[in-house]
């Protein structure tokens, strides 16, 4: 998969992928379904919503549904990547929680992701 970032006036952002990239949809899917269009209006919003507050409020809503959406999807690929860095490269817990939650001692935190995610490989 690429990714290229160019600022120039304005900053833009152009992704380019495979079907073996995403062998799964998950990416194709976000794109196409607007997903990731509304997370990142949600992002970048000065309130933090990602709508108008004087927009209806079925934008709105849509606008949080689909924002949820992906990050459930994004966690689920968190704590799958968790289990493959303790799995595969046998890093310790204190070396995960550290670098992804900036603090060592949140080892229990890394070891719920773990379990998630090894619920997730697993099918449940």
């Amino acid at each position: 998969m690429a990714v290229t970032v160019t600022q120039e006036s304005e900053l833009r952002v152009e992704v380019r992928w495979t079907r073996l990239d995403d062998r799964h949809g998950h990416l194709a899917r976000t794109v196409a379904s607007g997903e990731l269009a509304h997370a990142l209006t949600a992002l970048a919003d000065e309130y933090g919503a990602g709508y108008d507050p004087q927009g209806p409020d079925d934008d709105a809503l849509t606008t949080a549904m689909h924002t949820t959406h992906l990050a459930r999807l994004l966690e689920a690929r968190a704590a799958v990547l968790v289990v493959h860095l303790r799995d595969d490269r046998k890093l310790s817990w204190r070396k995960i929680a550290e670098k992804i939650h900036g603090d060592p001692e949140k080892q229990s935190t890394v070891r719920r992701q773990y379990d998630a995610g090894r619920r997730h490989i697993d099918g449940g």
